[in-house]
């Protein structure tokens, strides 16, 4: 049986201090992996130090060159580029560690999984070594919120080490740009129910010298649109219905004082309430009818990509 080819993809955006270690820490493990650089058009040495370890290290690297910015940009790209039959994207700012990776590679290799998360909350840590204390409580926010949106139970959303599929990699499309792809690689594997296992690893922060990319609010508000979007999109019924639910309500509290006006003197004198309440309980069924509507396209365009995937899967064969 021949040996699955695994493609290591680092997306890189001016991390010249620490790509050099991360390629190294790759290079010398044991498994014949091809290691690929996205560089993300880096205004630093990146890519230079990328080629010169490769050189050191008498290893054949691939230098990818992506001018257009973001981290879901760099990935798109390589996931358009590359064909391997397991995919592993893993940060450049040496905060994860190669030694890992046999154990998230596993549930791929046995096809117990599509997506494999390097989790790093469990026993790793991370809430010792992160010290963007904002940072983590919106990880957390994020985390509840897509758990109670989709019944499930996952404990690191936005890890940026992660083992795919070539199943995954291949029916995945990428819609947003820049870091919010692990939240929204998420939610696509929870509402195409790919299966998704999280496996322990060791994190440590940022070294001293490396500056991250992240920036709390902008990033956040940026994730939480994207969960926003996604629940728009791919729960229409429910999002539809709570503003449906929530107009009915005021309609039917505005209502009150003119009903009662209209039971005790057989006349309404507050017409202007009266208006603005019937006008929210209309609204209230024209957004519960958009709910049924779009809760109906939604189920279709499940249907049509679970025939997609049986197509690849026959494609494949």
């Amino acid at each position: 049986m021949n040996k699955p080819k695994i493609a290591i993809l680092i997306p890189a955006y001016n991390e010249e201090k620490t790509i050099g270690k991360v390629i190294a820490d790759f290079v010398n493990t044991d498994r014949n992996f091809q290691i690929y650089v996205i560089d993300n058009n880096s205004k630093d040495e990146t890519a230079d130090v990328a080629v010169s370890t490769f050189q050191e290290l008498n290893y054949t690297g691939n230098i990818i060159n992506v001018k257009k910015q973001g981290k879901a940009n760099a990935i798109r790209e390589a996931f358009r580029l590359i064909n391997a039959d397991i995919y592993v994207m893993i940060d450049a700012d040496n905060t994860y560690f190669a030694k890992d990776l046999n154990n998230l590679l596993k549930p791929v290799l046995i096809g117990s999984a599509d997506m494999v998360v390097g989790n790093r909350f469990h026993s790793s840590g991370y809430d010792k070594e992160n010290k963007r204390k904002f940072h983590s409580f919106g990880n957390k926010l994020v985390r509840k919120l897509i758990n109670l949106l989709f019944n499930s139970s996952l404990t690191d959303i936005m890890s940026g080490y992660r083992v795919f599929s070539r199943r995954f990699v291949k029916n995945y499309p990428i819609m947003c740009e820049g870091f919010e792809i692990e939240t929204e690689m998420t939610l696509h594997a929870l509402d195409k129910k790919f299966n998704i296992v999280e496996i322990p690893i060791t994190y440590k922060e940022r070294e001293i010298g490396s500056k991250s990319k992240l920036n709390t609010f902008r990033d956040g508000y940026r994730i939480l649109k994207t969960i926003f979007t996604i629940f728009k999109d791919y729960r229409p019924y429910l999002f539809f219905s709570i503003f449906s639910i929530i107009c009915l309500i005021i309609g039917f509290i505005l209502g009150l004082a003119p009903i009662y006006e209209y039971i005790k003197f057989k006349y309404v004198y507050k017409v202007p309430t009266a208006i603005l309440a019937t006008g929210f309980v209309i609204v209230s069924f024209i957004l519960y009818s958009i709910a049924l509507i779009l809760d109906t396209v939604s189920k279709y365009q499940k249907y049509n990509y679970e025939l997609q995937l049986l197509k690849y899967e026959d494609d494949e064969l």
